[in-house]
């Protein structure tokens, strides 16, 4: 059996996402390969994976042809779900949800994409987040729908010790410079920390090919403005397996990650972080509430309340016996619900219910 995933290019939480289920499924005997229509930061990332980069009709059609896939797998481009049809794919097709943006971003590419998944998809697939569990019962209620956590392997994106020790407690974040990220109200976050917390150090993790010139003007303009140049370091498109590094490095500095997204689908530097033993911070952006809960697994602030954040961000960073508890049970939880043999088995029984079998 051989499936295909489908995105745009080679970034970002799906291109994460698409690492690890491909080494899951190919454990469960089923091999897989990937296609995106543009190259991106993240190709470095993909070993030991058939990866195609080509966005023809005739090198698609032909992939299509001389594969024979048991079942493709498109995410959120729902466009491609009437090209792959008229390139003479038959074979069933599944629409995928993940990151679609701001709720109201959603609701608009929801509306956009009915019309398209009813008429040439089998079946939609989401991860377990509310907001797209309820965007699929608005647009496609009577539509076949399947739902069930993405997968994580922690045995092998797990903490790395280094003698590089950080004096000062680091704040990182990753994401690109656009509004659903929510970079600004990072920096008011920061802003307010280093007034009580003057040592703070910050690493943003970042693609600057996937933010818009405009974006990339606002921020300059506010760290310059608000004199943050100091204390802010940029790291552009770092290789994937070295950020385990970054993430352990500013644990053991005392500080931790900070998510500050208004919406999520999933969470995957989240997840990641917490695989590595760092703290989490973040704002309730949906996708993360499988693993991050408040004050057992990490912590949930709310950016309109900042003063309270503030305090909660710096509870975190004082309290080694709060922390240390955190990132004990955060792991345990991600270990337990994205459990990669756990994600087979239910994507072997969506299949089946497709009457796809393995």
């Amino acid at each position: 059996m051989k499936i295909l995933f489908v995105y745009y290019l080679p970034s970002g939480g799906v291109e994460t996402l698409n690492r690890q289920r491909c080494v899951a499924l190919k454990e469960a005997g089923i091999s897989c390969e990937l296609l995106y229509m543009h190259s991106g930061a993240g190709f470095s990332n993909i070993t030991d994976i058939p990866v195609y980069v080509t966005n023809d009709n005739e090198e698609i059609k032909l992939l299509l042809d001389r594969k024979a896939y048991s079942a493709v797998m498109v995410c959120s481009d729902h466009l491609f779900l009437k090209r792959i049809r008229e390139l003479g794919y038959s074979g069933p097709l599944l629409y995928e949800l993940q990151g679609l943006g701001t709720e109201q971003e959603a609701k608009n590419w929801m509306n956009e994409a009915k019309p398209y998944v009813h008429t040439y998809a089998d079946a939609v697939f989401y991860p377990k987040t509310s907001h797209l569990e309820k965007l699929c019962q608005v647009f496609l209620p009577d539509f076949r729908s399947f739902s069930f956590h993405n997968c994580f392997d922690t045995d092998h994106f797990q903490y790395v010790s280094s003698n590089n020790k950080m004096e000062d407690p680091i704040i990182g974040w990753v994401g690109r410079l656009e509004p659903n990220k929510n970079w600004h109200g990072f920096l008011q976050l920061i802003n307010e920390l280093k007034r009580k917390h003057a040592n703070i150090r910050v690493w943003m993790f970042q693609d600057p090919t996937l933010a818009s010139t405009k974006e990339k003007a606002k921020f300059q303009q506010y760290i310059q403005k608000e004199d943050l140049e100091k204390i802010i370091t940029t790291h552009s498109n770092i290789p994937h397996q070295n950020m385990a590094l970054y993430y352990s490095m500013i644990a053991d500095s005392g500080g931790f990650l900070c998510s500050t997204s208004q919406v999520e689908g999933f969470g995957y530097a989240v997840v990641e972080a917490m695989s590595c033993l760092c703290p989490v911070v973040s704002t309730d952006s949906d996708g993360i509430r499988s693993f991050l809960i408040h004050n057992e697994t990490g912590k949930l602030i709310d950016l309109l309340h900042l003063q309270t954040a503030t305090e909660e961000c710096l509870e975190l960073i004082n309290n080694r016996k709060k922390r240390d508890r955190f990132v004990q049970q955060a792991k345990e939880r991600i270990k337990i619900n994205l459990n990669p043999k756990e994600y087979s088995r239910n994507f072997i029984k969506m299949l089946e219910e497709l009457s796809i079998r393995p």
